[in-house]
């Protein structure tokens, strides 16, 4: 029978105390959550292509420490390759976030196929090569954990998102096939769906006049998230509490997906 990782603590409550956690993303989300995994006494590695975000992270967190690792993940086979060098320096590996994205906000018919692509490379792709090799390797062990950040973008139709919402869609029904693959053998796959985030990727969007009023009139609870109100639900999705909760899409949105 599936069973799950064995608890180091008796005052761990979530089960993440000396779990290997893999986190790709160092910057907005997948940093804040990379600290919070670390707080709650898990073993992390933190994946990025920017040595500098990487860096940055491990700044802003004194309190913690990160094994570091440099990657391009659009690359062929990159995927795999985090994963081993992952599992070969933690120990193994209980836990995935992929939190690495990026937008290009123009209309549809201003992007040629090349945009397009990079796009779905960035945001999608990655989400395959690493979410593969880390359930196969989960599967085998009966256990495990995998999560992406999707969007609200992934259920409505903004104006100029169009590869963007459609590599966040894709992320949704990827994952909810994997989830229905892998459930019987004790690893759970949910997506995150954050709304209106305060990151460095909606940083410059935000700097335009009137567009942050302009969102947040959009947003039922009048405001925009932060980061670090993410790391909760990933928390509780990463945890021994969620081993029956499988094949979701989270939003985390401040009401956004109810008008």
């Amino acid at each position: 029978m599936p069973h799950e990782a064995p608890q180091t603590r008796t005052d761990d409550w979530l089960g993440l105390s000396g779990a290997r956690v893999l986190v790709a993303g160092a910057g907005g989300i997948g940093g804040a959550c990379a600290a919070a995994y670390a707080r709650a006494g898990a073993h992390v590695a933190v994946v990025d292509h920017d040595r500098r975000a990487l860096d940055a992270l491990a700044t802003t967190h004194p309190d913690v420490t990160f094994t570091l690792l440099e990657a391009d993940l659009t690359a062929h086979g990159a995927g795999e390759h985090v994963v081993t060098e992952v599992i070969q320096t933690l120990g193994g590996l209980e836990v995935l976030l992929h939190a690495v994205g990026m937008n290009d906000r123009r209309p549809i018919l201003e992007f040629t196929e090349d945009e397009w692509e990079k796009v779905m490379q960035v945001n999608l792709f990655t989400v395959f090569g690493l979410a593969q090799a880390a359930g196969r390797h989960m599967v085998a062990q009966g256990h495990g954990r995998i999560l992406a950040l999707s969007s609200v973008s992934g259920l409505l139709a903004h104006h100029s998102h169009g590869p963007y919402a459609a590599s966040k869609g894709g992320i949704n029904q990827l994952l909810r096939v994997m989830a229905r693959e892998w459930a019987e053998s004790g690893v759970t796959v949910n997506a995150l769906a954050p709304g209106y985030i305060e990151t460095p990727l909606t940083s410059g969007e935000l700097a335009k006049p009137g567009k942050r009023a302009s969102l947040e009139g959009l947003v039922p609870a009048g405001r925009l998230g932060t980061p670090d109100e993410v790391t909760g639900p990933a928390l509780f999705l990463s945890s021994v509490h969620a081993g029956f909760v499988t094949g979701h899409v989270m939003y985390i949105d401040g009401g956004r997906t109810l008008v």
